[in-house]
């Protein structure tokens, strides 16, 4: 991690490439306009990000706040959990910051395909692992079934987010997260008790026949 003044630049530059990406788009800024706003060096700008591209992914890890959250926390109770999660909000001031550089992004991506896959890979998957780790949480404790499609647990889960993340904050985020959950959870709980169901049927039946075979063995014998 960078130390002394190198910490100090290293964090200026962000905050002006931040707000140059805001204001003017990725496309119309340069590394020496954020340079001259930082009052940092090119050289020294340079030397922390290889190019726009990785700078610019850097402000995404930035304004997302993944060095710091949401948390990955064990409070014993999973449905919880969940709610927590789809809850975390990064702070005012970040939040205002995302919804400036959002449509930038999006433009930037469409015309930079490997920068967008760059961007979904660091920024995306942080969030889709943290909502895979809390769903194996719940296969391993026996809430959810054995058979638990990650995948589409995370896209009902994450889905409904992404609905207010476009219709913005008239949709009340408390609502909405405690919805999700309570949703998801009792349609994965439904399911692992018709698994039961069905594995105990199964049980039943391998029962009556291994039962049947001893019969008629015992009258063969006979």
């Amino acid at each position: 991690m960078a130390r002394g003044l190198s910490q100090r630049a290293h964090r200026e530059v962000l905050e002006a490439a931040t707000n140059l990406f805001a204001e003017r788009g990725i496309d119309a800024t340069s590394m020496d306009a954020i340079a001259a706003a930082s009052g940092v060096s090119k050289a020294t700008v340079y030397k922390h990000w290889a190019d726009k591209d990785a700078l610019c992914l850097a402000v995404m890890v930035h304004v997302h706040e993944l060095d710091e959250g949401p948390p990955e926390v064990d409070s014993g109770d999973l449905r919880a959990d969940l709610k927590a999660y789809l809850k975390y909000q990064p702070s005012p001031k970040k939040a205002a910051i995302q919804k400036r550089l959002m449509p930038h992004l999006i433009a930037y991506s469409a015309r930079n395909e490997e920068f967008g896959r760059a961007w979904k890979t660091r920024v995306m998957e942080r969030a889709r692992d943290s909502l895979k780790k809390l769903l194996r949480r719940g296969v391993d404790r026996g809430i959810f079934p054995a058979v638990l499609d990650e995948e589409l647990g995370v896209a009902l889960l994450l889905g409904p987010m992404m609905y207010r993340h476009i219709f913005g904050p008239s949709v009340n985020l408390e609502w909405l997260a405690e919805g999700t959950v309570e949703s998801f959870w009792l349609g994965a709980c439904a399911a692992r008790r018709s698994g039961l169901q069905t594995e105990n049927q199964r049980a039943q039946r391998r029962a009556k026949k291994d039962a049947a075979e001893v019969r008629e063995q015992k009258k063969k014998i006979s």
